[in-house]
């Protein structure tokens, strides 16, 4: 294919933006070439077994100034208005609403923990979100011990579930695998570590797919964790390997959660259970002290009730970590809770930067009525707050490209020695893993080498006609940020229930504020994202005796 080369995109300009027009946003003050550059070390030190060189970490060229402001990052992070409602029912409060509840004495953490509590003693035994917690009384101690003042980030006092596969010092961390069975850290995984610092208090450690392999499930295939809107009925997907995280987030047993995402995992399971799922650019965040599946396609990242939750929590662990040398040499983490902040123009909610949404024909092509119509009225908000919205066409060789980033010879590599150890651990992830031992090397270099061409051809054919994109998980592969968030609700063809619907943004590399920015005004506008699911009727009992094996082809998000 022919080459192109790579600009950054200039702004649209528009009589919307505000007399309070701010800086560009990130993505447009980072000269793309670098970031091919970087992400081409990356997969040639994946692929050589190497680490990285000096010369993959070199700092990024800026194309002209611009990002960040000045202040504390957390400013705007507190909920200017508190619903009612939340404040009489504390586990409905996001974090921004919470953290502002507590500045204002309206509640106080124990208030806040007592709360989930409450809801856990009734349903986790349904749900199933959790495959480990502390006891009540050592929550509700952490609880007491939360001293709110004026030094406190918005996080203090959040209560939060964290994906199995995350390191936490002397607390077991198995990845919901018999691979792992035992293991009990003797660290924190740096994203733990840092939320920690911030004064969240994690409820437990969230279920998940065994390592990272769509929805929660036993060794013998039996599903377990169940949808927090189809609590009855097992058969609606949680949704993706974070599907633990996102029942707890949705289910009101937590604030707010961690998750990881190497083939739709963080925004999956967030469309799937009406939450907002953050998957940043790749080495935004580190990926120290958490269970590997490949090294070049995980990321960590926040599952949220709403794109100021998002921002806040990824605000607080983002950033270099000497421990992991793919965070190094990054531009500098953007103040994203200003961007999450509702930007207004003449008192109505506008779009933070002016910005041109793009679109693929068959994102309305095809569509059922159903989906078709929940998908034109999101075009129609995008643009009633100030957007720019725009079909665009594939470029020339997408679908080659977008089908060639198997992630099965990396997986298969970080696993080696437990797999000559003893196979049987992986249960059914077996056959994934033993299809990654039958890769040749130069098929291996191949992939790569067509990563690398799908990354620049998303670069050059859709980033320099639109500032996001309406997009699924192809943008896994080549490191790109995307975000996940609801736009109504539509019926279940299998279970005949309601249940959300959501979409995709991604963005160019360091698009996070941009992606923010959309999302809040969207929010701003809508209540998509405060729609609260069903609690469970079922007893525990119930819900086992309707247990289920889990098809070998279903639900097969982050399968290698």
């Amino acid at each position: 294919m022919t080459t192109t080369p790579i600009t950054p995109t200039t702004p649209v300009t528009s009589s919307t933006a505000g007399d309070d027009a701010e800086a560009v946003p990130q993505d447009l003050t980072v000269d793309r070439r670098w970031f091919l550059s970087r992400m081409a070390g990356v997969w040639a030190a994946a692929g050589a077994g190497g680490a990285l060189g000096a010369g993959a970490l070199a700092a990024p060229v800026l194309a002209h100034g611009g990002g960040g402001s000045a202040g504390s990052v957390w400013e705007t992070a507190y909920a200017p208005t508190i619903r009612r409602a939340a404040l009489l029912d504390p586990t409905e409060l996001t974090i921004s609403e919470a953290a502002a509840a507590f500045r204002r004495r309206l509640l106080d953490p124990v208030e806040l923990m007592e709360s989930y509590l409450d809801r856990l003693d009734r349903y986790d035994s349904v749900y199933q979100a959790y495959l480990w917690r502390p006891g009540n009384a050592e929550l509700l101690a952490s609880a007491r011990r939360v001293k709110i003042t004026s030094r406190s980030t918005p996080l203090a006092g959040i209560v939060t579930a964290e994906k199995d596969n995350f390191y936490t010092k002397d607390i077991p961390t198995t990845g919901m695998s018999p691979v792992y069975a035992g293991f009990v850290p003797e660290y924190d995984s740096t994203v733990h570590a840092r939320l920690r610092a911030a004064g969240t208090i994690m409820m437990g450690k969230a279920a998940m797919g065994p390592l990272a392999s769509g929805r929660a499930r036993l060794p013998d295939g039996t599903a377990t964790t169940v949808n927090a809107w189809t609590p009855d009925d097992i058969r609606y997907s949680p949704s993706g390997s974070s599907g633990g995280t996102a029942t707890a987030v949705a289910g009101r047993l937590a604030t707010s959660g961690t998750g990881t995402q190497t083939g739709g995992s963080i925004t999956s399971p967030s469309t799937a259970q009406n939450l907002t799922g953050l998957k940043p650019t790749f080495g935004r965040a580190s990926l120290y002290g958490i269970i590997p599946l490949t090294f070049t396609r995980d990321h960590p990242g926040p599952l949220a009730r709403d794109a100021m939750d998002a921002a806040i929590m990824l605000q607080s662990f983002a950033g270099p970590d000497r421990n992991d040398p793919r965070t190094l040499g990054m531009p500098p983490v953007p103040n994203l809770v200003k961007a999450a902040t509702v930007h207004r123009y003449r008192g109505r909610p506008k779009v933070r930067w002016a910005t041109t949404v793009g679109y693929p024909p068959d994102f309305l092509d095809g569509s059922n009525p159903e989906t078709l119509a929940l998908r034109q009225q999101l075009l129609q908000t995008l643009t009633s707050v100030g957007c720019r919205v725009s079909e665009l066409p594939y470029p020339a060789d997408w679908d080659l490209l977008s089908g060639l980033s198997s992630t099965a010879g990396e997986a298969t590599n970080m696993f080696l020695p437990q797999l000559r150890r003893d196979v049987s651990l992986f249960a059914d992830r077996l056959p994934g893993f033993l299809n990654g031992m039958f890769r040749s090397s130069d098929n291996y270099m191949k992939m790569l080498q067509a990563r690398y061409q799908f990354l620049h051809l998303v670069l050059t054919g859709i980033f320099d006609r639109c500032d996001v994109f309406l997009t699924g998980t192809v943008f896994d592969g080549i490191g790109l940020p995307l975000i996940a968030f609801p736009y109504g609700t539509g019926v279940d063809g299998t279970t005949g229930l309601t249940v959300p619907r959501g979409t995709t943004l991604g963005a160019p590399p360091f698009g996070e504020e941009r992606l923010l920015a959309v999302v809040a005004a969207y929010q701003a506008v809508t209540e998509h994202h405060l729609r609260r699911p069903p609690d469970p009727t079922v007893t525990a009992g119930a819900r086992r005796a309707g247990a289920y094996k889990v098809p070998a082809e279903y639900d097969a998000t982050d399968e290698t």
